[in-house]
């Protein structure tokens, strides 16, 4: 056979459907459903003659607007009980006659099975091109339960014993998506030849649509997106951003959902691999080339700031941008920028910023606001996930004594990337508690909280408990939200604070209790528990544009 085969596609495509009636006409995600199969196979890398067959002038004319080539059928070959064996012939001798040619190989691609898609069904005609004593390719899907059959009026076991899924004799069903066969093997009566092979499709190629609920999950599938988050997370930045868009990964359940982290990262690979996303890390000196070869529709940048020639790069290749917390020139040209902690140097279209865009986790959402109490109790120090500077000590070392001497107890949170411990040895009667899954609850039973200027300042304003801010570093002084009009006690950049100006600063909030209970109003103020459903809204509005 040549390398290219003469090669017929036939749709075949009744207008007399009766379970969904006109179901090839019917608009499935924005499309008529013949659309899916024709465009399946002008979408083939091998030259196709692609002929739909139907009795209905309706579904020949729309379909000849899409590109297809059309017969109209016989009304007799449309009826109920006419199998397509006898359509096929007789449309393959037409299209002999129409195109002055001898097919190789015929295809019946049938309209009911949408989701399939052109990568299958060019490798299903590559394998029966390449493979001699094949005669035809069926599409199937991997069907094998524990099934029972009805004998003699009673229901009995398809199987001997019962077991796994993975344990039982494989069973294979035919999808009807298409059926590939070389032009010898059709007769009014047959299309298969003695030698057939079957090609496996996923359970979502699988669907062929005969009811309303399959229709709605073909819906389903052909709206659904993929969106790529791309994320940095190493020691010098800590994981705030990882958190932040596994915190919107959790939200997202109608469309794919995939991790990419650049090459500096493995600390964020770790941490999204313990949540069972996939996660990939880059690759290519070019970030960019990771991301297309990936795919996706929509990319949500949460990596500092981006270049405008990053965002280009991604745009020229047909995907939409959302970027978080970007200062960079690239932002001046995503399609969307959600900025909750950094302050815009200008107003840009398309840019929301502001504590109201903070996403704010369930945990904190859900544990209830406790009001301050008269006495200072629990001092609870929490410098994020890597805490560079190992603030956490500092902080230690400059309160330990008054608090020992007032009955106050320090509970310590270290995060994900702390490597720091062996320097808290030394403080014996301090909890340290490694990677809490409950820092909500700690954060709302404490009566003042230490800890730096990024994320849990916001988690510590949604519990209303007073807060002493120390910036790890020169980017985090810019952070708009810790400041007093928020109820905040902010000492600037944590590596020019010395202890005395901690004790300072901790004693005075300490004794006044008057001091806490208007820091904890100035907190309540800020509607926080809202940010997450804006931001999703934000979110899937650019979704809805793709």
């Amino acid at each position: 056979m040549n390398e290219q085969p003469n090669i017929l596609v036939i749709i075949p495509a009744r207008g007399g459907s009766k379970g969904i009636p006109r179901k090839n006409l019917r608009s499935l995600a924005g499309r008529p459903l013949i659309y899916y199969s024709i465009m399946n196979a002008l979408s083939s890398r091998y030259k196709l003659d692609i002929y739909v067959s139907s009795e209905d002038e309706e579904i020949l004319s729309i379909s000849e607007k899409f590109g297809a080539k059309v017969l109209m059928r016989d009304a007799h070959d449309a009826e109920d009980a006419v199998t397509l064996d006898p359509v096929i012939f007789s449309a393959l001798k037409n299209v002999e006659n129409i195109e002055n040619k001898k097919y190789d190989l015929v295809v019946t691609l049938q309209p009911t099975s949408p989701l399939v898609t052109a990568n299958s069904l060019d490798k299903a005609i590559s394998q029966l091109i390449n493979t001699q004593e094949t005669d035809t390719i069926i599409s199937a899907v991997n069907d094998t339960h524990l099934t029972w059959k009805l004998e003699n009026e009673r229901y009995k076991p398809n199987y001997a014993k019962r077991v796994n899924r993975q344990e039982l004799t494989p069973v294979f069903r035919e999808t009807g998506g298409f059926l590939i066969t070389r032009a010898k093997n059709v007769t009014k009566q047959n299309r298969i030849g003695e030698k057939v092979d079957l090609f496996i499709l996923s359970d979502r190629e699988a669907i062929d649509i005969d009811t309303y609920a399959d229709w709605g999950l073909c819906e389903y599938y052909l709206k659904r997106k993929k969106l790529l988050f791309v994320v940095s997370g190493y020691e010098e930045i800590g994981l705030g951003h990882v958190y932040n868009t596994l915190l919107l990964a959790n939200d997202i359940v109608e469309h794919e959902v995939v991790f990419l982290v650049d090459n500096k990262s493995q600390l964020a690979l770790d941490k999204i691999n313990s949540k069972n996303y996939p996660v990939y890390m880059q690759t290519e000196s070019d970030i960019v080339e990771d991301v297309k070869q990936l795919n996706p529709d929509v990319v949500i940048n949460d990596r500092l700031d981006t270049t405008e020639q990053y965002i280009a790069a991604i745009k020229a290749a047909g995907i939409k941008t959302i970027n978080f917390e970007d200062l960079g020139t690239g932002a001046h040209i995503a399609d969307l920028v959600i900025n909750a902690i950094y302050p815009e140097r200008e107003v840009l279209p398309k840019h929301y910023f502001g504590h109201e865009y903070f996403i704010l986790r369930d945990e904190f959402i859900l544990t209830p606001v406790q009001k301050p109490s008269a006495q200072v109790r629990k001092v609870l120090i929490t410098f994020g996930g890597v805490d560079p500077n190992n603030y956490t000590r500092h902080v230690i070392e400059s309160i330990t004594d008054y608090c020992q001497g007032n009955d106050i107890e320090i509970t310590v949170v270290a995060g994900f990337g702390y490597s720091h411990y062996e320097t808290l040895a030394p403080f014996s009667e301090i909890e340290v508690i490694r990677n809490s899954t409950n820092i909500a609850e700690l954060m709302s039973n404490a009566d003042i909280i230490f800890t730096s200027a990024g994320r849990t300042t916001y988690e510590a304003a949604s519990l209303n408990v007073p807060t002493i801010v120390l910036a790890q570093n020169e980017r985090e002084m810019t952070h708009f939200f810790a400041t007093a009009e928020h109820g905040f006690v902010n000492l600037g950049l944590g590596t020019d604070v010395s202890n005395e100006q901690i004790l300072e600063a901790f004693v005075s909030l300490a004794e006044n209790y008057h001091s806490r209970q208007y820091a904890s109003n100035l907190m309540a103020k800020a509607d926080l528990v809202s940010g997450r459903q804006r931001v999703m809204k934000l979110i899937n509005n650019i979704v809805e544009q793709v």
